[in-house]
């Protein structure tokens, strides 16, 4: 397990020193009021996308930091979209989601192709950022820099 997440914190490395960024995967989400929200939905917006477990530790730890951010940005086209993942009973999702009062969509992804198609996404928190042209510029694997996030997504927010 240890040799997996080097890897995938390898590949983190390597993607975020990436000058061209790459499009976010074509793929579904299917948010708990039932609605669909598509990789589509989010061009236009600086999104971030988290994927999460109400089993995870640092995942519970960092949403009330994930919550701040998108107060703090929503009014300037940012938008948050938390994916929790296939192995997460719905019930515990949907309890967690009401309870917290989450401001921003939330998605299960029973079948586990949003996770697969955003790279097989196996650790959690796994969050992405999205620029408004739809493109992953940042991949965070752990809970991120917060400081550093907020820089970033001021900057994206800035581009036209």
């Amino acid at each position: 397990m240890v040799l997996t997440g080097a890897l995938v914190l390898g590949a983190t490395v390597f993607l975020s020193g990436c000058s061209d960024a790459q499009s976010a995967p074509e793929s579904t989400f299917v948010l708990l009021d039932g609605s669909q929200k598509t990789t589509a939905d989010l061009k236009g917006k600086v999104t971030l996308v988290n994927f999460w477990a109400t089993s995870c530790v640092t995942c519970v730890a960092e949403m009330p930091k994930l919550v701040a951010t998108h107060q703090k940005y929503k009014t300037q086209g940012y938008d948050t979209l938390a994916v929790a993942m296939s192995y997460d009973p719905p019930s515990y999702v949907v309890n967690y989601a009401q309870t917290r009062q989450l401001p921003f969509p939330v998605a299960i992804d029973n079948t586990g192709a949003a996770a697969k198609a955003w790279g097989d996404v196996q650790l959690t928190p796994t969050t992405f950022l999205v620029n408004k042209r739809g493109q992953i510029v940042k991949q965070f694997v752990g809970e991120p820099d917060f400081t550093a996030l907020h820089q970033l997504i001021e900057k994206l927010l800035a581009e036209t």
